[in-house]
């Protein structure tokens, strides 16, 4: 799967982060979806360690049915949670060419309300193993960081597990 995920990056180019400028922007009226490296993403899955916000990441694509299937867990975990500093960020790993045919029309249909960004970046056997080095690059694949506290799940959720971990990173 690792490799798979790196022939598709191959033919990929672009990442997420709220200080650092995306590549691009892809809008489509409302929505805004900004295209990073991983270079650009990285330092948002590594948020300062006196940052109490529990940030919970989800790699996911359009094309993966497991992900569109838990895809409405992570959008209730972050509205009923986002008072008590959860931010879900929903990291697209489509192709950067399919943002305006694939990823704006899911969004608007599915009516999602997580920040979307899509990674982009060529080199996926450079970085997957800085996500986690346990990580094949399979999908969907989830990273929740709060402060120094991070755990990793290359797996899909149902909405009672998604709640659980959310709860024990509250705790911490």
């Amino acid at each position: 799967m690792k490799l798979f995920i790196i022939i598709l990056f191959t033919l990929l180019s672009t990442t997420f982060s709220s200080s650092i400028k995306a590549q691009q922007t892809v809008k489509s009226e409302t929505i805004k979806i900004p295209v990073y490296n991983y270079t650009q993403l990285e330092p948002m899955l590594h948020p300062k360690a006196d940052n109490d916000t529990t940030y919970i990441f989800n790699f996911w694509a359009t094309y993966c049915i497991p992900c569109i299937k838990e895809l409405p867990y992570f959008e209730q975990i972050g509205k009923e949670y986002a008072s008590k500093k959860v931010k879900v960020v929903l990291i697209s790993m489509d192709f950067k060419s399919k943002i305006t045919s694939q990823v704006i029309p899911f969004i608007k249909k599915r009516k999602v309300q997580s920040p979307v960004i899509v990674l982009s970046d060529p080199d996926a056997n450079s970085w997957i193993d800085k996500v986690n080095a346990t990580w094949s690059g399979a999908l969907p694949a989830t990273l929740i960081v709060k402060g120094n506290s991070r755990e990793f799940y290359e797996k899909s959720f149902t909405y009672d597990e998604l709640q659980v971990l959310t709860i024990k990173f509250l705790k911490q």
